[in-house]
């Protein structure tokens, strides 16, 4: 099956992936790749900082991490957008094997050949976002309803909290690391995260890239 995407370099920010031919909505396009790595593995390295304004760690779930800057495709070259065209969806191991666990790309809407392919990277730091941090996650998509940062709202905590010391708390101590995320980053690290509700157990994935 021929590639529908490219990666070259985009308006929004440095390199970006686009559409080389026609993709229908609903269409599985890509996997993003990379290293799997624990939540404690990521948090002893260097990327991923909340700094650094740009991240290559998606958060698998609870217990693992993908690393995009090890062994990753061009998935990682997506860009964020607050009015996106795709979204990642997980894909859980059907045998409970969270290692096994799987993000795509997937097509909101259809996308025409020259279009740039983006999705909301779902980043929420384990500090305050304030007005600094929002700039050094600055977003540039230039949608209407353009946000002017990546960073997402932070829901308010519930009336009935809980006792003791929250693991969101305890990793704005430790100095929060960026990741996309596929569910709640457990990380201190920045990561890119799923927003889709649409999650899915299967025995053998696709192996499309």
């Amino acid at each position: 099956m021929p590639r529908k995407i490219v990666a070259r370099r985009s308006a929004i920010h440095g390199t970006g992936v686009f559409a080389s031919m026609p993709i229908a909505k609903g269409e599985r396009i890509i996997e993003y790749t990379g290293r799997i790595r624990t939540h404690a593995q990521v948090d002893r390295g260097s990327a991923g900082s909340a700094e650094s304004g740009h991240t290559f760690l998606f958060t698998l779930n609870d217990k693992y991490v993908i690393d995009g800057t090890i062994e990753g495709n061009v998935a990682r070259w997506i860009n964020h957008s607050c009015a996106p065209n795709c979204e990642a969806v997980l894909e859980e191991d059907a045998d409970g094997n969270k290692r096994g666990d799987r993000v795509f790309i997937e097509a909101r809407k259809s996308i025409k050949p020259g279009d740039e392919l983006s999705y909301n990277y779902g980043i929420t730091l384990g500090e305050p976002h304030t007005a600094r941090m929002k700039k050094i996650w600055e977003c540039r998509c230039g949608a209407k309803k353009c946000t002017g940062t990546m960073l997402q709202p932070k829901r308010k905590p519930k009336a009935a909290a809980t006792t003791g010391t929250s693991k969101a708390a305890k990793s704005a101590k430790q100095g929060a690391k960026t990741v996309k995320t596929a569910k709640r980053a457990d990380s201190s690290k920045v990561t890119k995260s799923v927003k889709t509700t649409k999650t899915r157990k299967t025995a053998k994935a696709s192996g499309q890239e």
